[in-house]
């Protein structure tokens, strides 16, 4: 009862207005362009503990990452001079809903456990207090970026298979004479395409009814706004247990107990729409990244993308970003998101797997980077999507080493040599970079939770050498606009890993008004390369003459010279990635 107690005390302060935060914030437009911007993706309670009267629950151990840490919006507040330092110019959030509280010994520190979705979860301060962190941030020209849920909310219900009124874990004997075991959890039951089926020693019994939860000591209680207790706004076929059935994806329950909304239901996406659309409203964000994309129907996002952008029109708000999350390595897949009147963008995990997984950690051939390129007009959007956030969705998807859900780069190839070649393409290559928290102090985390480590411990130290490679590369991309707009084309490539003269090298030009720049980067651990193969150089869009300068890494002066045949041959060392400008 402690808890409880502690709990609801805790909620009821969070939706008491603080200082002059108590209106909905003034719209602002502070997006020109959105590859001009360096996304930062942040987990909100691993970041900084700003605020000790919002630590309830929280582990006194930060090793302990399955519980809340006590990280908040103070906590960002408080170290915005830390992201300007970096080269931050837009920050992506937790989801900043109320959530249940914990299950089966983990706690909703990362905010994916919906249960209430119009109010602030009381961990991380107040609506007042997130209004301040979007202020403040905004006064720095610091976008903000609010993870979103639509496909699910936390576990808040069960299955009432033996119609006892209780959650039960059973064992059956098959009746179909095989004696066969089935073991069920009401909590969390097997994929069903007609509706998890109730049963018993009989056999079926119909469709199973939900037991909704009330056990407010950890918040599990039925959701809010009070229409998301209707028990026809559920799919109820249960969790997901064949990954490549597209009817179970869409339709199941996320594992874990993860209720699946039916999003195909108008009310459904007219309350969604709502709440979404208040959150924009009241916390004055400039975009989602909207979590599960592949687990709800395309016609949804199509309503849902579309009636955003109309309010936004209405709130006179610009160039608003919906990038979405589709973990999976299908490149077709995950474009199919971005067609007309869908999302902006997306997070671009095929390029995760294909390039930064199998070229930058695992020394693959370089023309997978150019093969996988040359999808983008067939799988992406070419053009921007109406009222939208500018630009076709090909041009703006969102590059990442890895998040929340995979393994750390470093755990998967422990050499920091490695991940500075990575960092090079990401900040260089077309598209939005987007950094996971904790990268540039060099965190090593494998999967979740060993990868959503706090902040705090790095005691936010600007002077690391990976710190300031990433601080580098952005300071590069703003003194350079070729590398944040220009138009992208391949240079050098090769199909050759085994120490030959241009193993491992990759090479592009961004253009942009006339002005070009050359990115030349050897993905290799040992073999310092060339960009020449068999006596012929490297065509490039220089006239004969010219001399590139290294402007990248900071404090190089070596410098390279374009032939009367209007090629170069440049030398790097194993894992160096060099940017070179006209001198």
């Amino acid at each position: 009862m402690h808890v409880a107690r502690a709990l609801m005390t805790t909620l009821l302060a969070g939706c008491q207005p603080a200082g002059h935060y108590t209106e909905n914030p003034a719209v602002v437009n502070l997006v020109d362009d959105w590859r001009d911007e360096v996304i930062y993706q942040l987990l909100t309670d691993r970041f900084a503990n700003g605020d000790l009267n919002n630590d309830f629950n929280v582990s006194q151990d930060d090793a302990n990452l399955a519980r809340y840490l006590g990280g908040d919006y103070q906590g960002i507040i408080d170290h915005v001079d830390y992201l300007e330092a970096l080269g931050v110019t837009t920050v992506w959030i937790s989801p900043v809903v109320v959530n249940v509280e914990e299950d089966a010994g983990s706690a909703s520190y990362h905010g994916y456990w919906t249960q209430d979705f119009a109010n602030v979860n009381p961990h991380w301060g107040d609506l007042a207090k997130l209004r301040e962190l979007t202020d403040v941030l905004h006064q720095r020209d610091i976008k903000v970026v609010l993870d979103i849920v639509v496909n699910h909310v936390g576990q808040l219900f069960y299955y009432d298979i033996n119609r006892n009124g209780s959650p039960d874990i059973t064992t059956y004997y098959s009746t179909d004479g095989s004696d066969t075991v089935n073991i069920v959890t009401e909590w969390d039951p097997a994929y069903d395409p007609r509706g998890v089926q109730g049963y018993t020693s009989l056999g079926e019994s119909g469709l199973a009814p939900l037991g909704w939860v009330d056990m407010p000591e950890i918040n599990r209680v039925p959701p809010s706004p009070a229409e998301f207790g209707n028990d026809t706004w559920y799919n109820r076929r249960g969790r997901v247990t064949n990954w490549a059935d597209f009817d179970q994806v869409v339709h199941g329950d996320f594992p874990g107990g993860l209720k699946d909304l039916d999003t195909s239901n108008p009310d459904v996406q007219a309350a969604l729409i709502q709440v979404y659309a208040d959150w924009i409203d009241k916390a004055g964000l400039d975009g989602f990244r909207i979590d599960t994309l592949k687990h709800v129907e395309h016609e949804f996002w199509q309503r849902f993308c579309t009636e955003i952008r109309d309010h936004m029109a209405l709130m006179g708000k610009e160039k608003f970003l919906m990038f979405g999350e589709s973990f999976d390595g299908d490149d077709a897949l995950i474009g199919s998101y971005t067609a007309p009147d869908e999302v902006d963008s997306v997070v671009y995990f095929s390029q995760k797997f294909q390039v930064y997984d199998d070229v930058f950690k695992n020394n693959g051939a370089t023309t997978k980077v150019e093969d996988l390129f040359a999808l983008r007009d067939t799988h992406y959007g070419t053009t921007p999507q109406e009222r939208g956030a500018g630009q076709a969705p090909r041009d703006i998807l969102v590059n990442f080493l890895d998040n929340h859900d995979i393994p750390r780069f470093l755990f998967d190839k422990d050499s920091i040599p490695a991940l500075r070649s990575a960092l090079v393409f990401l900040y260089t290559e077309d598209g939005i970079p987007c950094l996971y928290y904790g990268t540039e102090q060099g965190l090593s985390g494998g999967n979740d939770p060993a990868n959503r480590e706090p902040l705090w411990t790095t005691q936010f130290d600007t002077s690391g050498s990976l710190f300031q490679h990433v601080s580098a590369l952005a300071a590069l991309r703003q003194e350079y606009e070729p590398l944040r707009r220009g138009d992208f084309s391949f240079r050098w490539t090769s199909d050759r890993v085994g120490g030959e003269e241009d193993a491992n090298l990759l090479a592009f030009e961004r253009t942009y008004e006339g002005e070009s720049v050359l990115v030349v980067i050897n993905t290799s651990d040992v073999y310092t390369s060339h960009t020449s193969y068999n006596g012929s150089g490297m065509p490039v869009s220089f006239a004969p003459g010219t001399v590139l300068a290294e402007v990248f890494p900071p404090g190089s002066d070596n410098t390279w010279t374009v032939e009367a045949d209007g090629t170069v041959t440049i030398e790097v060392a194993p894992r160096d990635g060099l940017v070179l400008a006209p001198a």
